[in-house]
């Protein structure tokens, strides 16, 4: 995919805007018919490659970990968090409404950068700044990191999983939102709070857990 800006209006106008099941305090733009949106991704780029539209769902790790933080502020209030992942910026979202000094929201999709800066104006909400991937550098100037459904397949995992230790070796607070993949090493994590998120596709519940990384 070429790097460049995508422009907001795109995100205004292949979206709807709903209030995610699990977190109505939040406003988001997001697909009601993702097959559509990626043709129209893939219009607009030139190509758009294999990148699925991510950031135009509330995804159950993300919801769960929203509504952790919007339930217990305490978590971020008054503290530099990092939005791991952040596809559509609820999780940061939440987090700037939890009191968050500052959020930073980390995707590789300019699509998803794109539309973390729309949502936020959507929702009045400001202090958050958007990057792309960090999973190679340490979380400088980061109190906290929250990461929704980053663990979706085995080498995104292995990605994941060495940042996520190195923040928390660097006295970070560590946070992990996921709906039961595989992936995760429950092990090494303690659960803090589970939700039953509405499935993002299709009727049923999903169990899902927030971990912390002790």
């Amino acid at each position: 995919m070429t790097v460049h800006a995508v422009p907001s209006a795109f995100v205004r106008a292949h979206t709807q805007v709903r209030r995610p099941s699990s977190v109505p305090e939040v406003r988001l733009h997001v697909a009601d018919d993702v097959v559509a949106l990626w043709e129209a991704m893939e219009a607009a780029d030139g190509g758009a490659g294999e990148t699925p539209p991510f950031w135009a769902a509330a995804w159950p790790g993300g919801q769960a970990l929203a509504r952790f933080v919007l339930d217990t502020p305490s978590v971020v209030a008054g503290r530099a968090v990092l939005d791991l992942g952040s596809g559509s910026g609820l999780v940061a979202l939440a987090a700037r409404l939890a009191g968050a000094r500052s959020v930073l929201a980390s995707d590789v999709d300019p699509f998803s950068r794109t539309a973390v800066g729309v949502n936020a104006g959507l929702n009045g909400v400001d202090g958050i700044s958007v990057t792309g991937d960090v999973l190679g550098r340490d979380p400088v100037g980061i109190d906290v990191v929250l990461a929704g459904d980053v663990c979706y397949d085995r080498e995104m995992t292995e990605r994941v999983l060495p940042f996520l230790d190195r923040a928390r070796a660097c006295g970070c607070a560590v946070y992990v939102g996921d709906p039961g993949r595989p992936y995760l090493p429950h092990d090494r994590l303690e659960a803090v709070a589970v939700h039953d998120i509405p499935e993002t596709e299709g009727p049923g519940l999903r169990r899902t857990t927030v971990w912390r990384l002790p």
